[in-house]
């Protein structure tokens, strides 16, 4: 008979005759047995003991006259005190290391795994060929799996070991060699060990190889979030459709309107002023005018050659710009920047800063290195040097919108958008002590951009720093409305730029991957369109608050409704 073939990745549990069955539970009963007679020994050999004890005590005999017997069942309880606690004393102390996953029930030499180079991935998941040894009785008492559940009976048995300790969670991938597996292992461990319905969050339909080691660790499945599109935009003469994925409604509906304002009034216009992504150490000296003298060095043109040299070895693309200082006490700030190419390059500057920091410890080693980041950088928070040296890239976009563009397509006037971006993007704002947040919701487009076209979502932050301006033109007819934006920082190749989804918006774009002519050219579009795309959404947002249109299309557009004629009249 032809012998049963297994997936090549599952993991093997072997089928045992019964006669071997039956073997290994009489050889089980055997330790049994054995404990029950040493248990007997020690009791008895101890109740015997006690006895003589007594009367010896009574009789005036001295206790260390010992008889024959008396010997052999010193002896014996002796030996059977250390049986028993080699026996149970070990079990003991490995229990609860084993509830913890600390003990791990795989045998690594089990393994045949081949590594070959595969970018980031960790494992080259066709070549793993994993067993797993026989999983620890206790597993067996866990409470039973849910019923919605169709894992295969191998894969129910991985999930009791992950649940039991026995496998730690993290290790999966390394363990079966298997992504898509190990997701949706961890995925019913989670909902085993919560006790929470995951139902509705997806495993199946994702690259989960794309993402070992680079984007996301232990991952359970994949949130879905809608993709919109809005244009064309028309910027600096060429057309774009902008990907824009966001779980609010109106948003997407209004970025649009705007583009379609801008692209009847002859388009917009946009320049990157500034390209370069920053990092800035702190270190610590035993005095600050010790701490000042690095402080000098740094900033005196006749040492940046030397420094550039030794901060340019950690890559073809960075480039080191310029390195300002900040001094507190005895603590010195460094803020280094450089330009990154089309990656948004945040490990390209901290490599070359760390290549600088080696260099520096010779001629000052008593400098203490406190960390290679002293937020004075500064990444993921708002932030006046953001604000005003800018980091990443620093775009500058503007447009003129005709007047009957602004009555036909806005429904307003350029008299009601020019008072109301006075009284509320610049003195609203400076009311409430903005920091970089002169303008109506230049975040909520920076986000949809950035979830689309796989940015990191938490430099929003900085990235959404925007002061929008507007004021008449052509003798009042027309309105000039211009964004400026000193740090928005986005890149073309690294990171989740190359998912799937992702990459297929930078790819609608125009901007995927790295510019071969010009390196640094995709990423440097990138940023001006995500300013083009935010001068749209302020110019429609502010154009229905003055209208007294703002709550009316988020009651259209913002809540649920199954017929869809309703929403397309």
């Amino acid at each position: 008979m032809e012998a049963r073939r297994q997936p090549a990745n599952a993991v093997v549990f072997s089928d045992e005759p019964l006669k071997m069955k039956n073997m290994k539970k009489d050889s089980q009963s055997v330790p049994y047995v054995i404990n029950a007679v040493f248990f007997g020994l020690f009791f008895s050999m101890a109740y015997f003991l006690l006895l003589r004890w007594r009367e010896k005590i009574r009789t005036s005999t001295p206790l260390h006259f010992v008889t024959i017997s008396e010997i052999a069942a010193l002896f014996s309880l002796i030996a059977s005190f250390i049986y028993l606690i080699v026996f149970f004393g070990i079990s003991f102390i490995l229990h609860p290391f084993a509830a913890s996953g600390a003990v791990t029930y795989y045998d690594e030499d089990e393994f045949d795994v081949t590594t070959k180079n595969t970018g980031n991935c960790l494992v080259d998941c066709s070549s793993v060929t994993p067993k797993l040894l026989p999983l620890p009785s206790k597993i067996a008492d866990q409470k039973p799996l849910p019923e919605s559940l169709t894992l295969s009976p191998e894969d129910k048995e991985v999930v009791r070991a992950v649940v039991s300790g026995s496998i730690p969670s993290y290790s999966l991938e390394s363990k079966l060699g298997d992504c898509r597996r190990a997701a949706a292992i961890r995925h019913e461990v989670v909902e085993s060990v919560t006790g929470k319905s995951l139902e509705g969050l997806p495993v199946e339909g994702f690259d989960y190889d794309s993402i070992l080691g680079q984007c996301c660790e232990m991952p359970i499945g994949f949130v879905q979030i809608p993709v919109g599109v809005a244009g064309p935009l028309l910027l600096d003469g060429k057309e774009y459709t902008v990907p824009m994925a966001t779980t609010e409604g109106c948003l997407v509906a209004s970025t649009n309107r705007g583009c379609k304002a801008i692209y009847v009034s002859g388009g917009a216009s946009a320049v990157v002023l500034r390209d370069g992504m920053t990092r800035a150490p702190v270190v610590r000296f035993n005095s600050a005018k010790r701490a000042s003298q690095l402080k000098f060095y740094l900033e005196d043109p006749l040492n940046f050659d030397s420094l550039a040299r030794t901060f340019n070895k950690s890559s073809r693309f960075g480039r080191l710009q310029n390195i300002k200082c900040a001094l507190a006490g005895k603590n010195l700030y460094m803020r280094f920047t450089c330009s990154t190419g089309d990656a948004m390059g945040m490990n390209m500057v901290s490599k070359g800063v760390q290549n600088v920091l080696d260099f520096l410890q010779n001629d000052f080693p008593d400098m203490d290195i406190i960390g290679i980041s002293g937020n004075f950088c500064s990444d993921k928070k708002a932030s006046a040097v953001n604000w005003i040296e800018g980091r990443g890239k620093s775009v500058v976009c503007e447009a003129v919108i005709k007047e009957e563009v602004v009555k036909k397509v806005l429904k307003t006037s350029v008299e009601a958008l020019v008072e109301l971006n006075m009284l509320k993007n610049l003195t609203g704002s400076a009311m409430a002590g903005a920091l970089g947040g002169f303008n109506a919701h230049a975040s909520n487009i920076v986000s949809a951009i950035f979830l689309a076209t796989g940015q990191d979502p938490a430099q929003n932050v900085e990235s959404s720093h925007c002061i929008t301006m507007m004021e008449p033109v052509n003798n009042g007819k027309d309105l000039h409305i211009s964004v400026t934006m000193p740090s928005i920082e986005v890149g073309t190749v690294g990171g989740g730029t190359q998912l799937a989804s992702q990459s297929a918006c930078l790819n609608l774009l125009g901007v995927k991957g790295a510019s071969k002519e010009a390196p640094g050219a995709n990423s440097r579009q990138l940023a001006a369109i995500v300013a083009g795309s935010v001068l749209a959404g302020e110019l429609s947002l502010m154009s229905a608050i003055a209208a007294g249109q703002l709550v009316k299309s988020h009651m259209k557009y913002n809540r649920s409704s199954k017929d869809v004629t309703k929403i397309a009249s």
